[in-house]
């Protein structure tokens, strides 16, 4: 990710590159403001956003928005607000996933759900 992060980084939440967000949160401990450049899948309910975690529900940003209750995302070129984390194994992440994402999410470990709200 370190290699790719830059990039990852420049495209993430532009209205153009619907792949890529960036999520925003605190950090649990230190209460310090972090982006992290995310890959959000879609789903087959719009009222939810759904993010890969390839390597695990362990990651420090996954564990800080569940320690928070959400977080804010910038996707799409909008600010949406994040409510309601839950981590999802892979069988309930394949199941939520649009049919052409479920060979990808069948691989990942976990994936993160939220609820959603457009910020306008």
């Amino acid at each position: 990710m370190n290699a790719t992060a830059p990039v990852a980084r420049a495209l993430a939440g532009r209205r153009w590159v619907p792949l890529w967000a960036l999520i925003r949160h605190r950090g649990r401990r230190s209460g310090t403001a972090y982006e992290t450049p995310i890959a959000v899948v879609p789903t087959t309910d719009s009222s939810i956003v759904m993010i890969g975690l390839p390597f695990g529900a362990t990651t420090n940003w996954a564990r800080n928005v569940v320690a928070a209750g959400g977080a804010s995302l910038r996707w799409k070129g909008r600010d949406v607000e994040l409510g309601h984390p839950r981590i999802v194994d892979g069988a309930e992440a394949e199941r939520l996933a649009r049919a052409p994402f479920r060979p990808v999410l069948k691989r990942f470990p976990a994936a993160i759900v939220f609820e959603r709200r457009v910020i306008e």
